[in-house]
């Protein structure tokens, strides 16, 4: 069996769902706000978009809360009826464009749980793991959300669904639900590059290589950093760790 340790490594690159991370916490990014953006355009969402809230993180930064206060997500119940694609740390399939059909007719729903209570968290109660054919994990991503800004696949609920409709073809839906967020827009920048070509992936296999494409060149220029601090060093390295590990997660 696993150790603690091999079973953290082995999740980091999976989908973040969490809003609380205690060490990252104290992020000072300019954009820590959630209050909507500027930019927010109304269009209409043709599909149900859910959650299950196992009420888990805390209230005043859980995007899926506000989601739900704005009615752009549906709360779950643990024996809620889904046939959508279901984004949640026990998949180990990649959404991709294949997902697209299955989204536009019966929608995408998130996990909401904490990232520091996974091995506490009943995935075998929900409703979702009587399809698990619908179950996906995202491709690596970087989070823009204040608590865990420029880490690695930790990803609020927003990001999570709003890569998903990215990825599958809802890039205008996927910008809807970034643009209630005054940070928004930040995530979809940071990770252009990486949504645009995965959008353009046919299956979740030809992700997989782009992905570890893309990582294998973090991974090099990483390698030729020579005037790196101590300080900064060991924080590379720990996404390094974190992007390996997230080679590793797919199929």
């Amino acid at each position: 069996m696993a150790s603690d340790d091999e079973t953290a490594c082995q999740i980091m690159s999976k989908v973040k769902i969490n809003e609380e991370d205690e060490d990252s916490g104290d992020n000072s990014s300019s954009e820590n706000s959630s209050e909507t953006s500027e930019d927010s355009v109304e269009i209409e969402v043709p599909f149900k978009v859910g959650m299950w809230d196992l009420k888990q993180c805390d209230p005043k930064r859980c995007t899926g809360r506000k989601l739900m206060r704005l009615e752009m997500i549906d709360k779950l119940g643990m024996s809620a009826m889904f046939n959508g694609i279901v984004l949640t740390p026990v998949a180990t399939e990649s959404v991709s464009a294949m997902d697209n059909q299955i989204i536009a007719k019966y929608g995408v729903a998130v996990v909401d749980c904490s990232w520091a209570r996974l091995n506490d968290t009943p995935f075998h109660k929900l409703q979702h793991r009587k399809a698990k054919k619908n179950l996906r994990l995202l491709p690596y991503l970087v989070a823009a959300n204040p608590v865990n800004y420029g880490h690695p696949s930790k990803l609020s609920c927003v990001e999570a669904l709003a890569a998903a409709m990215y990825i599958a073809g809802f890039k205008e839906i996927g910008d809807l639900y970034m643009s209630k967020f005054n940070w928004g827009p930040t995530f979809i920048r940071l990770n252009q590059e990486l949504l645009d070509g995965y959008a353009n992936c046919k299956d979740g296999k030809e992700i997989v290589v782009f992905q570890n494409q893309y990582l294998d060149q973090l991974d090099n220029d990483y390698n030729h950093e020579s005037s790196s601090t101590e300080s900064s060093s060991e924080s590379s390295e720990d996404d390094v760790e974190s992007r390996n590990n997230c080679k590793k997660s797919i199929a």
